[in-house]
Formats: C-alpha cells, sequence, structure tokens
C-alpha cells in the first residue's frame, strides 16, 4: 500500500491498481469513457486526464500506477480544457438525437456531457454515414453512435476471448465491426451480449431494451429464469451438465423444485418459449436437460442435507397432494412444522398422478419423488375426502387447500347428458386406475388443450379405432404444445381447427356431433367470446363417444364456508393467497384454473412462505443445495455456433407407441447432451459485468 493525495485527499491505496481505480473506489469521480473495471485499460478516450506535481505533461490516470508521496489534481485548469476538447472532438461526430436515441437516460456519454460541460459547438460537425446494422440477432450495431472507446473490442476479445468484433476502416472513418462486415451469425460470435453491456453510448445494443422493457433487469438479462414460474436457475444447471456434474445439476433444480424428474418429463418449458438461443438458431431444449440431469443424479448434494429447521411446535393440515400442495408440505416441513397431507385419491401427486397419462409421466417416477418428501418428515393420509373444511381448525394452526380442478366441464349444449359423454378428468383418473372409462370406438374430443390432446391418445391407447380432436381455436391459436399436437397427428388422431360445436346427436345415446367452421373467433373487452360462423359449413362427424376437454373447475361448494370465484375457485386476497377464512389458505389450480405443474410448484413455495410467516417464521424457504462456484466468463470462439442446431430426441415411432402406455420419448441421448448443453448462450455471464457507477454516485461529486 502507498499514500497518496487526489484532490487535497490523503489515501492508502494499493500500489498494483490505476490511479483511477483507486479514486473511484475511495469516491473520488474522476470522468472517464473507455474505462470499465472489468476490462484492461485502453486510455483512448482521454477523460481522466489529470495533474501530477512535479510533472510537465497531463497524463490519464488509467495508465498511472500510485506512488508514494504522489500528488493528484483532477480538476486544473489545464486537465478541464484537454478533457473538454476531447470530449466535444466525441461529440463532432455524434448525432445530436439524445431525446429519440434509446439509450437516453442509461447513457454514459450523455451525464459525461453533463458533468464536463461541453458542447459540439466550436466544432465542425460531420456524418459518418454508417448504415445501422439490425440483421444479427439479439443485437444491433449502429455505429453513428460510437465514440470508439474500444469497450466492445476489449470485452469480445479479452473478457469473451471469442475474438469477433475489431476496429475496421471505411473511406476515412474507423468503427467497430466483423470481418469483412460479415454477420455475426457467419463471423462464430457466441451472441454472450458483453458488447451490449460494456458499449457506453447504445452503439452496440439489444434489440430489446433493458429501459423499455417491462422486466427487471435479471429477467430481461436472462428471459429463460425470469419465465419459469419457480425462477429456477437454469444456465447454471445447464452449464452442470455440460461439465458431466449431474448431480449439481439436479440440486440446482430441487433449490427451487422438488420435482426436477417430473418436470423432465412433462413441463411446458415457458423458459424454452423465451430462450434468447430461439433467436440464434433453435431454443435449448431446457427440459430434455433437466431431465437427463434427474436421471443421472446420485442425490450427492441434496439427500439428506439441505434446510431443517427445529421442530416449531404448529401444525399444517394440506388438503390435496398435488405438486403445489406436496410442494407446500415440504417447505413448510423445512421451516420447522407438522404438516399433513390429506389425499382423496388412493396415492398422492394430483394430477401428475391422476391426470397427465403414464407415457408421459410415469407412476414411479412419482412416487419416488413424493417419497423425498414423505422422508423429510411429511404425514401423508391418503383415501381421505376433506368435506368439513372449517372443521380443520379445530386441529391445525394452519389449512392450506390444494384440491386442484378434478371436475371437468360439461358445455351446455344439446345433447351433452347423452349416454356416451364423458369429461375430460374422470376419463383420465379411470384410464390410469385402469377401470373401466365408458369409450366406445368412434370418440370426438372437443378441445384444444394439452388435456384435450392427453383424452385423445389415452383413447388411441385404449383401443378406440377412429379419435377426432375439435377446437375454436384456429391452428395457430391452439394451447396444446406443438410436440402434442404432431405427435397426435402422427398417431393418427384427427384434428379439427376452427370449429364450433353446435349440438351432440343420438336420441339418448351419441351418434355424433354436428359442427360449422369458425370465421373469427375472439374476445372483446369485458372477456366474452365473440364466435363468427362460416355460413353454410355445416358437417357432421359420427362417433358414439365424446369427450369434453374445455376446461376443470374444483369439487367445492359455499356451503364448506370459503367464498368462492370463477370456477368454483377460492377467492384469495390481493397479493396474499389467504382465503376469506383466517389461517386457511389456498393454492395452485384452485386459485388460478387449470394451468402447468410448474406453475403449481411456485404457487406452493408461495404458499410454504405465506404461511410460515403467519405461523411466526420469517418466510424464507430459500436454500443452496449445489456447490457455488466462479464461472470462467472467457468463453472461448466455436466454429459454427450460431448455427448448432438442438440434439434430437430418441422417440419410438407411432407404430411402437399408440397402443401401450409404456414411454416413448426417451429425451436425449448421453453421446448428444454435452452438445447440446454447450449450446447455451450463458447469459447469465452478463450479470457478472459491472454496471456502470456515474458521477452522481460519487461521494465527491462536481460543486454546483
Amino acid at each position: 500500500m502507498v499514500t497518496i493525495t487526489i484532490d487535497s485527499v490523503k489515501l492508502e491505496v494499493d500500489e498494483n491498481e490505476n490511479v483511477l481505480e483507486a479514486a473511484l473506489k475511495n469516491g473520488i469521480y474522476i470522468p472517464h469513457l473507455c474505462h470499465h473495471p472489468d476490462l484492461p485499460e485502453n486510455a483512448s478516450c482521454r477523460m481522466c486526464v489529470v495533474e501530477v506535481e512535479g510533472k510537465d505533461e497531463i497524463v490519464t490516470s488509467c495508465d498511472l500506477k500510485p506512488v508514494e508521496g504522489m500528488v493528484i489534481n483532477t480538476k486544473s485548469e489545464r486537465a478541464n480544457k484537454l478533457r473538454t476538447l476531447a470530449l466535444e472532438l466525441m461529440l463532432s461526430g455524434h448525432p445530436e438525437d439524445c431525446s429519440t436515441c434509446p439509450k437516453y437516460g442509461d447513457c454514459e456519454l450523455q451525464t459525461l456531457i453533463q458533468y464536463v460541460g461541453a458542447n459540439n459547438a466550436r466544432m465542425r460537425t460531420r456524418t459518418k454515414g454508417i448504415k445501422m446494422n439490425e440483421d444479427n440477432p439479439l443485437l444491433i450495431h449502429d455505429m453513428n453512435r460510437c465514440v470508439l472507446c474500444g469497450r466492445c473490442v476489449r470485452a469480445c476479445n479479452k473478457l469473451r476471448g471469442v475474438g469477433v468484433l475489431d476496429y475496421r476502416k471505411k473511406d476515412l472513418e474507423t468503427y467497430v465491426g466483423t470481418l469483412h462486415d460479415k454477420l455475426l451469425t457467419d463471423s462464430d460470435c457466441r451472441f454472450c451480449t458483453a458488447c451490449a453491456q460494456v458499449c457506453p453510448t447504445g452503439s452496440i445494443r439489444d434489440k430489446v431494451q433493458l429501459i423499455n422493457a417491462d422486466l427487471k433487469r435479471e429477467e430481461a438479462l436472462i428471459p429463460c429464469k425470469g419465465e419459469c414460474p419457480a425462477h429456477t436457475d437454469i444456465p447454471r444447471y445447464i452449464r452442470y451438465v455440460k461439465e458431466g456434474n449431474c448431480d449439481a445439476a439436479a440440486a440446482v433444480v430441487r433449490e427451487k423444485a422438488p420435482f426436477p424428474h417430473t418436470l423432465g418429463m412433462i413441463c411446458t418449458q415457458s423458459c424454452a418459449k423465451q430462450c434468447k438461443r430461439g433467436e440464434v438458431s433453435d431454443a435449448m431444449s431446457i427440459r430434455e436437460i433437466k431431465r437427463y440431469a434427474a436421471e443421472h443424479d446420485s442425490g450427492k448434494y441434496w439427500k439428506g442435507k439441505g434446510k431443517q429447521l427445529p421442530d416449531t411446535g404448529k401444525k399444517v393440515c394440506v388438503v390435496g397432494s398435488g405438486p403445489a400442495g406436496l410442494t407446500a408440505a415440504y417447505y413448510l416441513r423445512k421451516q420447522g412444522h407438522a404438516v399433513t397431507v390429506k389425499e382423496a385419491l388412493p396415492t398422492v401427486g394430483g394430477m401428475m398422478s391422476y391426470g397427465i397419462p403414464a407415457y408421459r409421466l410415469p407412476r414411479d417416477i412419482v412416487a419416488k419423488e413424493a417419497d423425498v418428501i414423505a422422508n423429510q418428515g411429511v404425514k401423508f393420509e391418503t383415501d381421505t375426502k376433506v368435506t368439513d373444511i372449517l372443521g380443520l381448525k379445530k386441529e391445525y394452526d394452519a389449512i392450506l387447500m390444494a384440491i386442484g380442478n378434478h371436475v371437468g366441464v360439461r358445455l351446455p349444449m344439446e345433447g351433452n347428458e347423452n349416454e356416451g359423454v364423458l369429461l375430460n378428468i374422470e376419463f383420465l383418473r379411470k384410464a390410469s386406475l385402469g377401470k373401466p372409462t365408458g369409450m366406445g370406438k368412434k370418440v370426438i374430443v372437443l378441445g384444444g388443450g394439452n388435456v384435450a390432446f392427453d383424452c385423445a391418445r389415452t383413447a388411441k391407447r385404449l383401443g378406440a379405432d377412429e379419435i377426432h380432436l375439435a377446437c375454436l381455436e384456429a391452428r395457430d391459436k391452439m394451447t396444446a404444445d406443438e410436440e402434442e399436437i404432431e405427435q397426435a397427428i402422427e398417431e393418427g388422431i384427427k384434428i379439427y381447427p376452427a370449429q364450433t360445436f353446435e349440438r351432440i346427436t343420438g336420441d339418448k345415446v351419441v351418434t355424433g356431433v354436428d359442427f360449422m367452421n369458425v370465421k373469427d373467433f375472439y374476445f372483446d373487452e369485458n372477456r366474452k367470446a365473440i364466435i363468427e360462423k362460416e355460413e353454410g359449413s355445416q358437417h357432421h362427424i359420427d362417433a358414439d363417444t365424446v369427450i369434453f376437454a374445455t376446461g376443470q373447475w374444483a369439487d367445492l361448494s359455499e356451503e364448506q364456508g370459503l367464498e368462492l370465484g370463477k370456477g368454483n375457485s377460492i377467492k384469495v386476497k390481493e397479493g396474499s393467497l389467504s382465503s376469506s377464512v383466517d389461517g386457511i389458505f389456498a393454492a395452485g389450480d384452485v386459485v388460478y384454473g387449470t394451468k402447468s405443474v410448474i406453475q403449481a410448484i411456485a404457487s406452493g413455495r408461495d404458499a410454504a412462505s405465506e404461511i410460515d410467516r403467519y405461523l411466526g417464521g420469517d418466510g424464507d424457504i430459500t436454500e443452496v443445495l449445489a456447490p457455488v462456484e466462479e464461472v470462467d466468463g472467457y468463453i472461448g470462439k466455436e466454429e459454427g455456433f450460431a448455427n448448432l442446431k438442438a440434439a434430437c430426441k430418441q422417440i419410438k415411432p407411432a407404430s411402437e407407441r399408440g397402443n401401450n402406455f409404456d414411454v416413448f420419448d426417451f429425451g436425449i441421448c448421453d453421446s448428444d447432451i454435452c452438445g447440446e448443453a454447450s449450446r447455451c448462450l450463458q447469459c447469465d455471464l452478463r450479470l457478472q459485468i459491472h454496471q456502470p457507477r456515474l458521477w452522481t454516485q460519487y461521494s465527491d461529486q462536481k460543486e454546483a
């Protein structure tokens, strides 16, 4: 350490760091633009010039090493003049459009102008005339705004080791670009977007600007994590899989969700739909990577480990053992509460055991993951239907209603009570239990969501000769996963989008359904469905079975003492999961309607946190299971990286899967999983890069 004086302030500083960094760390602001704490210095902007006592020349503080006794003046007249001149030279070639600039309000150059007080009135202005490039995925290159600070070049070359960006020359103008001005996809760019992060002017910027997006910074930068309802750290577990450490990867998932294997089989992948990789080539196969980690997990980092607080003496009853209920029970037990789960059916799991067909989610997977929850100390009571909800308050300190939506909706249409009309949930439950479903040989499923396709594909496996599926939505608006639709078509199920259900025909016994084509279908401002039919398009399909798959309700009534909403949902207070009765909470589908397993898990976590606070805890259910490692941001160059396609899954052909409930999708094989994980853009690396610290944030601000 050495002692130096900056603007009359004595400082003890590290002799190995430069004067600029020493000043900034001690709250003394020296203007700078090309400097960035994560990048090597290049002293190009001349903003950080200072005077050193005993030296004739003005020096740049970013490449000045402190020496014992050094006296520095950052605000001398000479330094200020040189700084102003350097800045005005930059501004002479910079567009005068601050108020319309997408970087407005987040521009380091703009704040520097305010501090220095410079303008370009004294300089002859010029227009660079470089065409803005919007043809790259994720990024916009607008070299007219570039001030040649070189941050992006250093980030690409030194911080990331990719080496795509460098200085180029066109006519008399120097700019930053790729070799031969090729697109980033053709230049082996890794699309880490470090260049956009360090750019002070928006010359290189994200196509989705964070300042304008209705998102938190982390959610915008890492959309897969932000889109996941449980906010699982997806880039982290993908990185572990790439490294061959599936134990750590599975532990990362378990930090947020107790069902990694289940999610690896059936997650709806809202994360992958927002994956930035999808803007470059194919989105990451996030679900399949999670599945691979779960299937190769030994439990090294979580079995017998993790949080378990001392017993509190408080008792909680969870009614319903679906993903929301089991998740809440698991975390409440970890907080030290005694938890009993009451389930009306013979085994726990809810829709995971009785709704999602076994060919998609084998029952042994659900059972094994439920065993983890039981081993944590949660008590299960199956074949126990709760009818007296309020009566539970006599025995328990808190109650969570997580009963899901297990009652199918029968549309109010002619013939809906005919023999041969079935309801989605009841049909799937009977199929799961191996009971007779009442299904015939010619089946029509009404509905276009995942549950409708589960019904249709289950009917196929139960031996139906013909299966038709019709829905109101147009083909591109169907809510089922594209994968479900395509696989159903492969299995011989006929799809009829954009159809109205006019009537179920037959005198007491189903003989078919009359349909009309939909010309237009939308919801008005009151969420009322507006359906415009195509005139003269009436047609009929013969059938002996009709399965309604158009929604589900909860098995509840007002007489049970809770205030209910639409579809028998439990009304909860705004910003809470507390019901109309003190001490009774609700979570999962029974609150917000039928959604997904991962959404239910997130709701269960929220419920556990809120109930813990209600019982006197701090509500903090977070835990770290996987090892925390320093991630190396030097990712290097990879030839053809942008064009890498998603790994193919191993799937049995339709001819081998349509007559049984065996698993037919085996995910990504061992030889391909590392390559798939390696396609990740590692968006989280950007969070390692320091945010700019502007002059107003320093204690030594410019005097008024």
